[in-house]
């Protein structure tokens, strides 16, 4: 089987060819395949409750509350908060949430990647967020969902440690902040239409059980590898690249890999810099992450607690802006020597060293961390969230969309044709659509008869909204209108579905391991690197122990 190209800036949409209602068949193992059909029917019979129980909620106020909540749930706003944390003196509290977001995100985008199952279908649903790539994401499980709760919980689980020192009303508060935050965040993704009921269950369940692991696993298996030597550090690292290496392939092209890959990078560097904790010169630490102590920098006053934060972030965008470029610049000359030796271990959608001469300079390789150009869009959107293209739309967004769309109208035909034989000799969409108006139907609406609501949203299902002419604006009301339909009944629908698709990004394969390196330093900086220059620039913290 053939795949989209991946190679050139004018890289095409999916051949004609490839849009056979058998794309999973082909591009997935059997017992993959199969363990995915298993799972579709139920991805398909929770879409009508989901639109209903949007269409029955949606106001202007929850549509921007939950989209602007929803980027707390995101791996980009835990990679510039975590951080934080140990410049702030907490470094056990930084390297637990650190392991659960990115053992989240790690499994919730293997088991993505490997089920490949689409997310509910819209139209019947609305989709309401301010991310362009997590709509090219597959939908089970929620990754969000899984970020939420392992952090609602692992915070819970230390609020509730006998050995917390808070006052009960600060235990309590923050406690109840906790299950407010994973409930918001769990619920906005089945208001946003972007997960099903199934996707956030497990995704919840998944996160509550990381953050179990780390919660009573983590301390003692952080001191086990603060004792040991070097070796402890580098076998985690193999153990974590070996992960990377047995993700599974998608089906279609789909960024979840991506954001393993960072996060796999962000364990090695963490790995590796609280190993070094009370081992070099002018360290603030003492013992291991784990080891319960903590810095106060209560006593350098506001503005410098305030300066290093600033410096910290200086300097860990200055390194991610200038060693990517580097490794890109570099890494392609490598990677065609080790495929001329035959080593090469090529992933699908990536275009391979010997395809392209060297990677275009500002390409965006990744939406983790973002760059420093991206954050007066980023205060934009959340001033004025229906200002970026995808605030609100409906219709297919990715390939795994239009796939889904494409497969459950067949079905709806089949279903029809099975129950009418007379329409076997006539096989166009109109004479279909003439037909189910004339006669009964599961999905059609009889006649004389109103449809239910749940039959309406069904109804509804694998029709299809163009992307960029189908988005929504909302007015001053706050209700949406979509502005152009595809033609269901058009024979050329399906070309124009996929014309109109926001066409995934060229992906190189120098890309992994640039992403690999250049996490990992972000992660050593954070947790060793800038606390010790810190204390070469005087903003440190050992001169208050020392006057203790």
């Amino acid at each position: 089987m053939s795949h989209p190209k991946a190679s050139g800036e004018g890289a095409d949409v999916p051949d004609a060819g490839l849009r056979s209602l058998d794309h999973y068949k082909r591009a997935l193992p059997k017992w993959r395949y199969a363990l995915r059909q298993s799972a579709l029917p139920l991805i398909r019979w929770e879409t009508p409750y989901l639109a209903w129980m949007q269409d029955n909620l949606r106001t202007p106020a929850l549509d921007s509350y939950f989209a602007i909540t929803a980027n707390l749930g995101t791996h980009t706003f835990f990679m510039i908060g975590l951080p934080i944390l140990f410049w702030c003196g907490y470094p056990a509290f930084g390297k637990g949430l650190v392991h659960i977001l990115a053992l989240g995100v790690f499994w919730t985008g293997f088991i993505k990647d490997f089920y490949s199952l689409p997310r509910p279908l819209s139209p019947p649903l609305h989709r309401i967020t301010m991310s362009g790539s997590a709509a090219l994401e597959y939908g089970f499980p929620s990754t969000h969902s899984a970020n939420a709760v392992s952090v609602a919980v692992y915070g819970l689980l230390l609020l509730k440690d006998p050995d917390n020192a808070l006052p009960p009303t600060t235990r309590f508060c923050l406690e109840i902040l906790a299950y407010f935050y994973a409930v918001s965040i769990v619920f906005g993704r089945l208001y946003c239409g972007m997960h099903g009921f199934l996707d956030v269950i497990i995704g919840s369940i998944l996160g509550a059980a990381i953050s179990l692991v780390e919660f009573y696993y983590g301390p003692p298996l952080d001191e086990y590898m603060h004792s040991s030597s070097w070796i402890a550090p580098f076998i985690a690292g193999l153990v974590i690249l070996i992960l990377v290496r047995i993700h599974p392939e998608p089906a279609d092209d789909c960024p979840c890999f991506d954001d393993s890959v960072s996060f796999a990078g962000v364990v090695i560097g963490l790995e590796i810099g609280t190993w070094t904790y009370g081992r070099i010169p002018m360290d603030p630490w003492e013992t291991h992450a784990h080891g319960g102590s903590t810095v106060d920098i209560t006593p350098l006053g506001l503005l410098t607690n305030v300066a290093r934060i600033v410096i910290g972030v200086l300097i860990v965008f200055l390194w991610r802006e200038s060693m990517k470029p580097i490794l890109l610049k570099t890494l392609p000359s490598l990677f065609r020597l080790i495929e001329t030796s035959g080593w090469s271990l090529p992933r699908r959608f990536f275009t391979p060293a010997s395809e392209y001469k060297s990677v275009p300079p500002g390409s965006k390789l990744d939406t983790m961390f973002p760059a420093a150009s991206d954050f007066p869009r980023m205060v934009e959107s959340i001033r004025h969230p229906t200002t970026r293209g995808r605030s609100v739309s409906i219709g297919p967004q990715s390939a795994a969309d239009a796939y889904e769309a494409l497969a459950y109208r067949e079905r709806k035909r089949r279903e029809s044709l099975s129950s009418n034989p007379s329409l076997k000799s006539r096989n166009s969409n109109m004479e279909l659509k003439s037909t189910k108006e004339e006669g009964p139907s599961d999905c059609a609406q009889t006649s004389g008869a109103q449809q239910s609501s749940l039959q309406q949203y069904k109804a509804q299902m694998g029709d299809v909204a163009e992307t960029d002419a189908g988005r929504e604006s909302q007015g001053q009301n706050g209700h949406a209108q979509v502005h152009a339909v595809v033609d269901e009944h058009n024979e050329n629908d399906e070309e124009k579905m996929f014309s109109l698709l926001v066409r995934p990004r060229v992906r190189y394969d120098v890309e992994v391991v640039t992403k690999l390196v250049v996490y990992a330093g972000i992660a050593w900086f954070a947790t060793a690197g800038i606390p010790i220059i810190f204390e070469l620039i005087g903003m440190g913290t050992n001169h208050l122990s020392e006057e203790l």
